[in-house]
């Protein structure tokens, strides 16, 4: 998930203690052994299948990478929660994992440009008052809100106002509710966006807020049955700059790698082939 931002909890210990837990430097170059870590539970950005096998658009993306790069590729599962310290400490090298680039993250780790970017969308259930909600715009830009943008977000607080909004924890997500709608609905988080699903479609939560490119293939689906998009797309502000590849500061080399062959996936249209197989549109960043 355009989508996590890890607790600032652990943001902040990992400053406090000076990062510590820092792998040492590697000299990346062609024929090294690279591990990518992913969550595995945010589809179609990467989970596991029926096989228990790792699929997803940043599964095949980071094989069209490696290979671009010359290099041997394990990609690992690994909780959303905890994902960056153990970056830190070594446990892997790379995340790609649906990570939105934000300047909180971009304090204690690198990115790689981005290589997705799609908006964030409310979605609530098909016999829900709010299942017509439109406002006047169809994308919210946070960077830099115009009058009709922020008539768009008033009416957003208006109508989700004393609702119980779902969410996955320590995302961008998260962090767009309780800068901008926290004082006027109860925010409920959860481990897993699978998990969210089920409480909204069991009505335990008003509505949920993640990104199109995780609604719009699953309301496609019989899992997304009964569930509809509404309200605005958001970008920018708490949501970051688009999905880039999560590097140790120190590791530049592989950054620079990284880098590279994000932009040859880009330029040749592989980025974008990948996005609409999964996502049914083009995620891929521009």
């Amino acid at each position: 998930m355009n989508k996590k931002l890890t607790t600032l909890a652990a943001v902040a210990a990992l400053a406090v203690a000076g990062l510590a837990a820092d792998a040492s430097a590697k000299d990346f170059a062609k024929g090294s052994k690279v591990r990518i870590a992913t969550e595995g539970a945010y589809a179609p950005w990467n989970f596991t299948d029926s096989a228990g096998k790792l699929v997803g658009f940043e599964v095949d993306l980071a094989a069209d990478l490696c290979k671009r790069m010359e290099v041997e590729c394990e990609v690992v599962q690994q909780a959303w929660e905890g994902i960056i310290p153990a970056l830190q400490a070594g446990k892997y090298d790379v995340i790609m994992a649906g990570m939105s680039i934000t300047a909180k993250r971009m304090e204690v780790i690198d990115f790689s440009r981005a290589y997705a970017q799609t908006p964030a969308v409310f979605v609530v259930t098909d016999k829900s008052p709010s299942a017509g909600f439109k406002v006047g715009v169809e994308r919210v830009t946070l960077e830099d809100v115009d009058a009709g943008e922020k008539a768009a977000l008033d009416a957003i607080v208006k109508e989700f106002k004393g609702k119980t909004v779902g969410v996955q924890i320590s995302t961008t997500h998260e962090n767009f509710l309780r800068e901008f709608l926290g004082k006027d609905v109860t925010i409920k988080t959860y481990d897993t966006q699978e998990n969210l699903d089920l409480d909204l479609q069991a009505g335990r939560v008003d509505a949920a807020l993640a990104s199109a490119s995780y609604w719009v293939p699953l309301l496609a689906t019989d899992k997304g049955k009964g569930m509809v998009m509404v309200g605005p797309g958001m970008t920018g502000g708490p949501f970051g700059n688009g999905v880039g590849a999560g590097i140790r500061k120190d590791d530049k080399s592989l950054s620079a790698m990284f880098d590279k062959a994000i932009n040859a996936a880009i330029a040749d249209g592989t980025a974008k082939k990948l996005a609409v197989q999964w996502f049914g549109f083009d995620a891929s960043a521009k």
